[in-house]
């Protein structure tokens, strides 16, 4: 978390913000957090543990950890963006479900090389990707079939 926190001070430094305690706040709570989360998930979330932080500090924080990259915005659903923490972690894609928010996480090697080649035939110089599916899971799906939707 050490180097993560200094690629995010260096990050700051260099547009000139400084790295307040209350953005250190954030930026822990963030790197400490597992799976995918909101902006309100976090400030609920820090509130919960006695921290004062407002509510637009975590929003600001949080694009500026996007900035950073180490998080990533996931996918929207119901008006909310999702995040994760990607520093460090290998790439993957989601498929979200948009009746129940469920969130798969997967990866395909053949995907990840079909875009390489595309670049390539382009000239082009990915500097980062990113797939969301948006859809039911199998799970909604069934529940629709059953009342008849």
């Amino acid at each position: 978390m050490v180097e993560a926190r200094d690629r995010f001070r260096s990050h700051l430094a260099r547009r000139g913000l400084r790295y307040t305690a209350q953005r250190r706040l954030v930026t822990d709570a963030t790197l400490r957090r597992e799976g995918h989360y909101d902006a309100d998930d976090l400030y609920e979330g820090l509130r919960a543990a006695g921290s004062e932080v407002s509510r637009a500090t975590v929003y600001r924080t949080l694009g500026l950890l996007r900035d950073s990259g180490l998080i990533k915005e996931v996918l929207q659903c119901r008006g909310r963006a999702s995040y994760e923490a990607v520093y460090g972690l290998e790439h993957h894609d989601h498929m979200l479900c948009v009746e129940c928010g469920k969130v798969i996480e997967f990866r395909d090697d053949r995907i990840e090389e079909l875009q390489r080649r595309i670049c390539r035939r382009h000239g082009f110089r990915a500097l980062e990707h990113r797939m969301g599916i948006r859809g039911i899971c199998k799970q909604c799906a069934a529940a629709q079939k059953e009342s008849g939707d």
